[in-house]
C-alpha cells in the first residue's frame, strides 16, 4: 500500500516538472532559429577592444588575442534538453558551440589566451543575435561559477507563457583543438604562476578549465547513447536533480549539477559501476541505488572511471598525478579529463552526509519520506546550525593582484576562509561548508571581472555536539612538544595562554570565557577572531546569525533564563521541606512541577523577587520592586485513602482545606508566607510564589463525555493535571536530550504572542510542534541553533497539511501501530462530527501518548480562519527571514520586523497604557497606531503601577502589602471582554506583555439589511468600541476604527 502510494506521488511528480511534448516543440523551433542565425554571421577581423576591460583582467596582451572569426564548425544541443531531462521550473537548453581551430594559435593555451578568444567568440555572437528577431534578452553568466569561462545566455522570444523564463545557454567547445601534452596536469600553463623561489608551479585546474570545452562534445554524446530510449533512466535522472537542486549548497559549482548527475547514472550503467543500474529497475530503485553508490564511496586515492579501467589507456604517473591534484576524481570517456575537478572535498563531505541522510529518511519516514525527499527546501539557511557573511566587497586583497592564475582568487579565498574556520573549529563543528557565488546576477561584461565577488561569502557551519561544541575550552598541545606548541601559538595569538588543568596536565590551550546563557555565542566569537586575525578583515564585514534574534528573549540586556538554576533550587528546596510536613492527614508523596519555566521553556522565566523570601532571611530590602509576582503552577499528589467523598464539589473543598494547612505548615516551620485565594493557595519562598494544585485519582474520569468532543465539553480539575503532568515530563526529557529545544520553543512563543495569537494557540501547542520538529528533523538533522530551529517552525507551522493530516508527537516511542491508527479514527470521526453538527471547528489536531484525541490544547481552537492567519504569517515570516540570513537587512526589512506585527489586519485597535502592564520590561515595541478613527482616549489610572517603590517601608510584612500575587491587568481586561462581548469582537492579543489587542468582528449578513447597512455596521461598531474603553478605563490608552467589516452577500 506505502509502495503504490510512493509511486503514484512520483508519478505525479514527474508529471509536474517534465515538459510537455508541445512545450519541447515550442522550444526546439526557438533553438533551431538561434542555430540559423549562429550559422549565418559573417567572417570577420576580432580584435581585444571589443572588451578590453575582460581581456586585461585575465592579463592577456591585447595583441595576443585577435583573430578572424569563423562560423561554427558544428552546432549541437547538449545537457538535460538533449536526452529529455529537463526538470521545471528551470528550462533551459545548452547548445554547443564548437570554435573553429582556425581561430587559435596552437600556443594559445598557455597564459589564458584560449580564455580571452573563447570569450571574444561569444562576443561576435553576441552582438550578431542582438539585432535577431528571434531573440528578445542577452546576458552574460559564467560556465559553473568560474568568471574566465563566460557563457552567453539567449532569451528567445516564446509564443507560450509557461515558457517566459526558458533560455538557451551557448556554450564554446573546442574540440581537438590542443595537444592533450601540451595539458597534462603537471605542467605549468600560466606563466605568472610560481613559487616564492620562482619555480613554476603545476596548473592543474586551468589546464583541466581548457580540457573541459575539448571533451564536452564527446561526453555529451556518451550521455546521449546511455540514455537512448531507456525512460526510467531519465526520470530517475529528473528525480535526482529535483533532490540535489532542493539542496542548494549540494547544486553549487564545487559539488553537483545536472550534467554530473548524469555522468554518475552513466557510470553505474556501465562495467565500471559494476553494472548496478539495469533495465529491469523501476525508477525509485534507481535513485536508490544511486544514493547508496555515492553514500559508500570512497574516492581518497580511488580514482572512478566512466569506461571499465582496463578499457582506459591512461599512464599510471598521469594516473598519480590526477589523484595528487584533486579531491575527487571522475575520468570521462576520453579518460582524459577529471569530471568533478571542482568538486571540493568539503563538498563531497557534504554530499555523503546528505546522500545517508536521504537514504535513512527513506527507511524511517512515512511514505518512503516522498514529502521530505522531493518536496521540502533544504537551503543553506534552514540547514546549517549557524551561518555568517563575510564581505569582500572593494576589498583590496581581491581587488589587486590578478584575478586568474591556476585557480581563480575567489576560489582561493574560498578554499583558505574554509581551511581557517575547519581548523579553528576543530571537533566544534562536523562540517564547515563556505560557498561563495562570485558571479553578479546581472553581469554587466563591460566591468570585465571587476564586479565579481560583490556578493558575500556564505559560510554554513553544522555543529557536531552541544558538549563539544559550545565548550569553553580548547586544550592544545603539551607545552614540551615545542614545534607543535610554537604552530599553536602561532595560529591563536594572543588567545593561547598555558594553562594547567585540575588532573595537573599543562597545555598551550585557548578559553572563551562567558555567561552559561551565552554559550550559544562561542562559535561566533572563534570565527570573529580567527577572520579578523588572519584575513584582517573587521569585524563589521563579518555578520552571524546565531545571536539576531537574541534581543526579543533578553531583559535589560540579559537572558533571564541565567536564574533558571535559581528557580529550580528554588523549587527542589520547597519539594524537599513538602515532603517533611508531618502535621497533615496525609502524607505528600509526590512533587511536580508544571509551569513552562521548570522546562526551560519559558520565553521569560522569573527572576527571584526581593519580597518573596522568607522572614527569616532578613534580606535588605531593595529601592523599588516590581509590584507583580508570577505565580509557578507546582502539583502534589498525597497517598492513598478511602475517605475521599465521592462529590466532585466536595472533593475540591477537600483539596483547598488540605491546601490551607500545607500552607499553615510551611509558615509555621520555615516562615514561608502563604497566600491563600478561593480557588489556590501560594507559596512565597526563596524568592519565588508557587501555586499548589493537589491531583487526586478519583477526579480523573470526572466531568468527561464519551467519544468525540464537544464544544461544550470540560474537562475535570484532576484531568487537566494529568495532562499537564504527564506534559511537563516529556518535555523536560525532550529538553535533556536537546538543549536547543529551549530557545527554539521560546522564540516560537514569542513570535505566536508578538503577533496576537496567544488567545488561540496554546503554549503547550507550541511546545509539541517544535518538539516534533526535534522528533522528526528529516530531512534535516536535529537542529542545534535557535534560529535554524525557529525557521524550521515557521515553515512547518505554515507548510503541514493540518486540514487532512493529524500530528503525531511521540516523545518516548510509546505510540504503536494500533495507537497510530486509533488517532488517525479520532481525527476523521472529529472531523465528521464537527461537519455534522455544523460547529467551527478546532483545526489542528496533535496526538501524544496522553492525549490521542487532542483534546488538550487545541480542543477548540486555533479554528479554520484563525490558523489560515497564522499559516499565513507563519510564512511570510519564514520567507523574511531566510532574506536576512542569507543576504541580511534591506531598507525597513530587519530582524526586528519579524516580531512587528501589521495592525492595519484587524477591524479595530486597542492600544493600552504601557506604563499599567504588570511586565513593561517585557514588552518588545510600543505600538503606533496613525490610521484609521481615533474612537476614544483614555488617561492612565493610578490605581496600579508596575514598580512599587519601598522607600520609608520598615519591615518585610509592610513592604508585601503592595504585593500583587499572580496579577496580569491585561489578563483581567481580557476576561472582561470576553465577558461583556461574547460574541462580538474576536480578540488577538500578546500574553507576553504586549500593549494592544486586536478586534475582528463576526461578519453580518448583510441580506438582512437595507441599502444603509454599511453606515449602521459602523455606527453599532463605533458604540460597541466605545463601551471597550468603558471596560478597560485607566488600562487602555485609545481605541481606534480600523476598518468596517465587509457584508457577507
Amino acid at each position: 500500500m506505502e509502495s503504490d502510494s510512493m509511486d503514484f506521488k512520483l508519478g505525479e511528480l514527474l508529471k509536474e516538472v517534465q515538459l510537455d511534448d508541445s512545450i519541447v516543440e515550442i522550444v526546439d523551433l526557438a533553438v533551431a532559429s538561434v542555430v540559423d542565425a549562429i550559422k549565418s554571421i559573417p567572417e570577420r577581423l576580432v580584435r581585444a577592444d571589443e572588451a578590453s576591460r575582460f581581456i586585461a583582467d585575465l592579463g592577456v596582451p591585447s595583441e595576443k588575442v585577435s583573430f578572424t572569426f569563423r562560423v561554427p564548425e558544428s552546432i549541437q544541443v547538449g545537457g538535460s534538453h538533449l536526452i529529455s531531462s529537463v526538470a521545471k521550473p528551470d528550462i533551459n537548453v545548452d547548445l554547443l558551440v564548437r570554435m573553429p581551430k582556425g581561430c587559435f594559435h596552437e600556443k594559445d593555451y598557455l597564459n589564458h589566451r584560449y580564455h580571452a578568444k573563447r570569450f571574444l567568440y561569444l562576443r561576435v555572437i553576441e552582438k550578431s543575435l542582438e539585432s535577431c528577431s528571434a531573440v528578445k534578452k542577452i546576458a552574460w553568466s559564467s560556465f559553473q561559477n568560474e568568471g574566465r569561462k563566460p557563457v552567453l545566455i539567449i532569451f528567445p522570444v516564446m509564443d507560450s507563457p509557461d515558457l517566459s523564463e526558458c533560455f538557451i545557454r551557448i556554450i564554446p567547445t573546442a574540440t581537438s583543438l590542443f595537444s592533450m601534452s601540451r595539458l597534462s596536469l603537471s605542467r605549468n600553463n600560466v606563466r605568472s604562476f610560481s613559487q616564492e623561489d620562482g619555480l613554476a608551479q603545476a596548473t592543474p585546474i586551468y589546464n583541466s578549465s581548457i580540457l573541459e570545452d575539448m571533451f564536452l562534445e564527446e561526453n555529451s554524446e556518451y550521455v546521449q547513447k546511455t540514455f537512448h530510449e531507456w525512460k526510467v533512466l531519465k526520470e530517475a535522472l529528473i528525480l535526482l536533480k529535483v533532490w540535489a537542486r532542493n539542496r542548494n549548497s549540494l547544486y553549487s559549482h564545487d559539488s553537483l549539477n545536472g550534467y554530473l548527475i548524469s555522468m554518475i547514472l552513466s557510470h553505474l550503467v556501465v562495467g565500471s559501476g559494476e553494472s548496478l543500474i539495469h533495465k529491469s529497475m523501476n525508477v525509485m530503485q534507481i535513485f536508490r541505488v544511486t544514493l547508496k553508490f555515492i553514500a559508500t564511496l570512497n574516492l581518497k586515492g580511488r580514482p572512478l572511471f566512466l569506461h571499465p579501467q582496463g578499457h582506459c589507456n591512461i599512464a599510471k604517473e598521469d594516473l598519480n598525478q590526477l589523484v595528487k591534484s584533486f579531491d575527487t576524481v571522475l575520468l570521462d570517456a576520453s579518460c582524459s579529463f577529471n569530471l568533478l575537478f571542482r568538486m571540493t572535498k568539503t563538498a563531497f563531505v557534504e554530499l555523503q552526509d546528505e546522500v545517508s541522510w536521504t537514504l535513512k529518511c527513506i527507511d524511517k519516514c512515512r511514505g518512503g519520506g516522498f514529502e521530505e525527499i522531493f518536496m521540502t527546501k533544504v537551503d543553506f539557511a534552514a540547514k546549517f546550525d549557524s551561518c555568517l557573511r563575510i564581505n569582500l566587497k572593494a576589498n583590496p586583497k581581491i581587488c589587486s593582484g590578478d584575478f586568474c592564475m591556476d585557480n581563480e582568487c575567489w576560489r582561493i579565498y574560498e578554499k583558505n576562509v574554509q581551511s581557517l574556520l575547519q581548523r579553528g573549529l576543530s571537533d566544534r563543528a562536523k562540517l564547515v561548508r563556505v560557498v561563495w557565488r562570485s558571479t553578479p546576477l546581472d553581469w554587466n561584461i563591460e566591468d570585465g571581472l571587476s564586479y565579481f565577488g560583490n556578493e558575500p561569502i556564505i559560510v554554513g557551519i553544522l555543529i557536531s555536539s552541544q558538549e563539544n561544541s559550545f565548550r569553553v575550552v580548547d586544550i592544545g598541545p603539551n607545552p614540551e612538544n615545542k614545534e607543535e606548541a610554537m604552530k599553536f601559538r602561532k595560529f591563536w595569538g594572543e588567545k593561547a595562554e598555558l594553562r594547567r588543568f585540575k588532573d595537573g596536565a599543562i597545555a598551550e590551550s585557548t578559553v572563551w570565557e562567558c555567561e552559561p546563557w551565552e554559550r550559544h555565542l562561542i562559535i561566533k566569537r572563534i570565527c570573529d577572531y580567527l577572520i579578523s586575525k588572519h584575513l584582517l578583515l573587521s569585524k563589521e564585514d563579518i555578520v552571524h546569525v546565531v545571536d539576531q534574534l537574541d534581543f526579543c528573549l533578553q531583559v535589560n540586556g540579559k537572558d533571564p533564563v541565567a536564574f533558571s538554576s535559581v528557580l529550580l533550587e528554588a523549587f527542589e528546596l520547597l519539594s524537599k521541606r513538602l515532603r517533611l510536613l508531618e502535621d497533615i492527614p496525609l502524607k505528600i508523596s509526590s512533587v511536580q512541577p508544571l509551569d513552562p519555566a521548570f522546562r526551560h521553556t519559558s520565553v521569560f522565566p522569573p527572576q527571584p523577587h526581593p519580597l518573596a523570601y522568607e522572614t527569616k532571611y532578613g534580606k535588605k530590602l531593595p529601592k523599588s520592586a516590581t509590584t507583580c509576582i508570577p505565580t509557578l503552577e507546582v502539583m502534589i499528589q498525597l497517598e492513598g485513602s478511602g475517605n475521599w467523598p465521592l462529590d466532585s464539589v466536595a472533593i475540591e473543598k477537600t483539596k483547598s482545606a488540605f491546601l490551607l494547612k500545607i500552607g499553615e505548615s510551611l509558615e509555621e516551620r520555615w516562615s514561608a508566607l502563604c497566600v491563600a485565594a478561593e480557588d489556590e493557595v501560594n507559596i512565597l519562598m526563596s524568592g519565588y510564589s508557587f501555586c499548589l494544585r493537589i491531583m487526586h485519582e478519583k477526579g480523573l474520569n470526572m466531568l468527561q463525555t464519551q467519544g468525540v468532543v464537544d464544544k461544550n465539553e470540560t474537562f475535570s480539575i484532576d484531568k487537566k493535571l494529568f495532562m499537564w503532568s504527564q506534559h511537563s515530563s516529556m518535555i523536560n526529557g525532550l529538553h535533556g536530550c536537546y538543549p536547543t529545544y529551549g530557545p527554539v520553543v521560546r522564540l516560537a512563543k514569542r513570535w505566536v504572542a508578538a503577533h496576537l495569537f496567544s488567545s488561540f494557540l496554546e503554549e503547550e501547542a507550541v511546545e509539541l510542534i517544535v518538539a516534533y520538529l526535534f522528533l522528526k528533523p528529516f530531512p534535516f538533522h536535529a537542529p542545534c541553533s535557535r534560529v535554524t530551529g525557529f525557521l524550521r517552525f515557521l515553515r512547518f507551522l505554515s507548510c503541514y497539511d493540518w486540514t487532512f493530516s493529524p500530528l503525531i508527537i511521540d516523545i518516548n516511542g510509546d505510540l504503536t501501530l494500533k495507537d497510530e491508527n486509533e488517532i488517525n479514527e479520532n481525527f476523521i470521526s472529529r472531523g465528521k462530527y464537527y461537519e455534522e453538527n455544523k460547529n467551527i471547528a478546532p483545526s489542528m489536531f496533535l496526538a501524544a501518548p496522553y492525549d490521542k484525541t487532542s483534546k488538550a490544547w487545541t480542543r477548540l481552537s486555533p479554528n479554520r480562519s484563525e490558523l489560515k492567519r497564522i499559516c499565513s504569517y507563519a510564512r511570510s515570516s519564514a520567507d523574511l527571514l531566510t532574506n536576512l540570513i542569507l543576504r541580511g537587512a534591506d531598507g525597513p526589512y530587519t530582524w526586528e520586523c519579524l516580531f512587528r506585527t501589521p495592525l492595519n489586519n484587524y477591524d479595530a485597535v486597542v492600544v493600552l497604557h504601557h506604563d499599567k502592564l504588570s511586565t513593561p520590561q517585557h514588552l518588545l515595541f510600543p505600538a503606533v497606531v496613525d490610521f484609521g478613527k481615533l474612537v476614544i482616549c483614555g488617561k492612565a489610572s493610578n490605581l496600579f503601577l508596575p514598580y512599587t517603590t519601598l522607600d520609608g517601608v520598615q519591615s518585610l510584612e509592610e513592604a508585601r502589602n503592595k504585593l500583587m500575587v499572580g496579577f496580569d491587568p491585561t489578563r483581567c481586561f481580557l476576561e472582561d471582554l470576553k465577558r461583556e462581548f461574547p460574541t462580538t469582537f474576536k480578540i488577538w492579543y500578546d500574553s507576553l506583555g504586549g500593549d494592544v489587542l486586536g478586534l475582528t468582528c463576526d461578519k453580518k449578513d448583510s441580506r438582512k439589511r437595507g441599502r444603509d447597512g454599511a453606515d449602521e455596521s459602523s455606527i453599532e461598531l463605533t458604540d460597541a468600541l466605545k463601551k471597550v474603553g468603558e471596560v478597560g478605563k485607566g488600562l487602555v490608552k485609545s481605541v481606534h476604527l480600523v476598518k468596517v467589516p465587509k457584508l457577507q452577500q
